[in-house]
């Protein structure tokens, strides 16, 4: 039997999930990425012909070029922070030793700036 099982099994829930989001924000960021070229391809095209091609190509202006990139970042800092966290968390598991958590934690600012990465593409969308 493992010494404290269920604290470790939470554990690895908890890395679990924290993986799952980040390849969650990953797979968004590739498919913002596509929607780029897909609207450079479609601005370029005869098929955009019909469409105003700057309306189009402003889709993909400053922000939309560079938005994808860092979801995609975004989610593999994400994943990052959650191993190392996993593994911190472990050690301390398995230590006797009595530990106090830390008052600044990676996740609230992983978070955090993941809140303003959404809010600042959604802002762009909606004024673009």
């Amino acid at each position: 039997m493992i010494h404290d099982y269920s604290d470790h099994a939470a554990n690895e829930r908890t890395f679990l999930a924290w993986v799952r989001t980040g390849i969650a924000v990953i797979a968004f960021g590739l498919v913002i990425e596509r929607f780029n070229l897909f609207v450079l391809t479609l601005a370029n095209s005869s098929l955009g012909a019909g469409i105003h091609a700057s309306q189009l190509q402003q889709l993909t202006r400053r922000v939309g070029a560079y938005e994808g990139f860092a979801f995609i970042i975004a989610g593999l800092a994400i994943v990052v922070l959650a191993t190392a966290r996993f593994m911190r968390t472990t050690r301390l598991l398995d230590d006797p030793q009595r530990h106090s958590a830390k008052s600044v934690r990676a996740e609230l600012l992983i978070s955090a700036a993941l809140v303003l990465l959404v809010a600042s593409y959604g802002t762009y969308l909606a004024f673009s």
